[in-house]
């Protein structure tokens, strides 16, 4: 991406052009105009991963095309990375270049930052990991104020923590999360905190509760749980999972029930199609849910938790596939109808999108 890329003009026209599209995909279901959320120009993506190139004796951060993994592009600085990733990069490969127990069969790297000055470097290998490369790692971990996790086939050692901390401001009160290696987070932590304002907004203050689908590490959980009288939410990822747990109860929040169901598997212990031992002790009947919140994957909700969906008054639906956004609310709209929705804009530069919608019945 060369500098010209980053000018103001040429994103407000890549940004409007989003805004067309989704005025587009959603236009047939009569929805309202979008609030638009933009992004900083640079330096907004917390995560970034590089592949290791050897040229002329050295190793340097490389990254590919798609579909070429032969022709590397080197990197020597990443503008549209945090500015905390920008300073970590030469400090770390100043110190491979010197030290061979760090360097020898070192083949990927991978950064986890947060706004609130966190960070967390995975180093993959293609060899052993030893004690002397732990004692490296120590050096290296204390020399650039980070905690390191090295990773080979079968192993993996942890110098400092296995997550990053972050802190995230919604409606004047802060949140703070586990971010744990190799679990999702939004990579744009910028935007995420509009997002976060966007759908604690939409859901207003309720006296019934809240179903959420797909929570990850409580991302939405936080702050929407301060809105309702209670939350059942699922989330099928481990990790995930003891993250939420350790985020709820960081920031002090006791009305959330959280269970390691899927998506699916909760719609079938909804329609007591079968009972699931991870639900023991959980009566479903005791629950008034007036909203369902999901955030599903890229190939959003499949039919049968869409169907569960239209049970609700209300659907407060976070996107990252605006594609298969309308594709579900497609299935929805004889029995809900659209009356907010969003665009944010996670991943600037890229054709990729953000959305949200709040679906109301009608």
């Amino acid at each position: 991406m060369n500098a010209s890329s980053f000018e103001p003009a040429a994103y407000t026209a890549q940004l409007e052009s989003k805004k067309n599209r989704l005025i587009e995909l959603l236009t047939p279901f009569g929805a309202p105009a979008p609030e638009v959320f933009d992004s900083p120009l640079s330096h907004f993506r917390l995560r970034a991963e590089f592949r290791l190139w050897r040229e002329d004796g050295q190793r340097h951060y490389a990254m590919f095309e798609p579909g070429d993994k032969h022709t590397p592009i080197l990197i020597e600085d990443f503008p549209i990375a945090s500015p905390l990733i920008n300073e970590l990069m030469p400090r770390l490969k100043a110190f491979w270049q010197v030290c061979d127990q760090i360097s020898n069969r070192l083949f990927q790297v991978e950064f986890l930052t947060t706004l609130s000055g966190d960070a967390l470097i995975t180093l993959a290998y293609h060899r052993p990991l030893d004690d002397a490369w732990e004692t490296a790692a120590e050096c290296l971990a204390a020399e650039l104020n980070v905690s390191i996790i090295g990773r080979s086939r079968g192993k993996r050692i942890v110098v400092g923590r296995d997550f990053a901390e972050e802190a995230l401001t919604v409606a004047g009160r802060v949140y703070r999360y586990r971010q744990p290696e190799g679990a999702f987070t939004q990579p744009n932590g910028t935007v995420n905190e509009k997002m976060l304002s966007w759908a604690y907004d939409a859901l207003g203050q309720r006296n019934d509760d809240l179903l959420e689908l797909y929570c990850g590490n409580g991302n939405f959980t936080l702050p929407l749980s301060t809105r309702v009288r209670q939350v059942l939410a699922t989330e099928i990822s481990k990790s995930s999972v003891n993250a939420a747990l350790a985020n709820l109860a960081n920031n002090a929040i006791d009305n959330v029930t959280l269970v390691r169901l899927s998506a699916e598997e909760l719609t079938q212990a909804l329609n007591e199609v079968r009972p699931f031992r991870r639900l023991a002790g959980i009566d479903l009947k005791r629950y008034d849910f007036g909203t369902v919140f999901v955030d599903p994957p890229r190939a959003g909700m499949d039919s049968d938790t869409c169907e569960l969906t239209r049970r609700f008054e209300r659907i407060l639906y976070i996107s990252c596939n605006p594609e298969t956004l309308a594709q579900n609310i497609a299935q929805l709209n004889d029995t809900h109808r659209i009356t907010r929705c969003a665009l944010f804009d996670q991943f600037p530069w890229t054709h990729h999108m953000e959305s949200g919608v709040l679906l109301e019945r009608r």
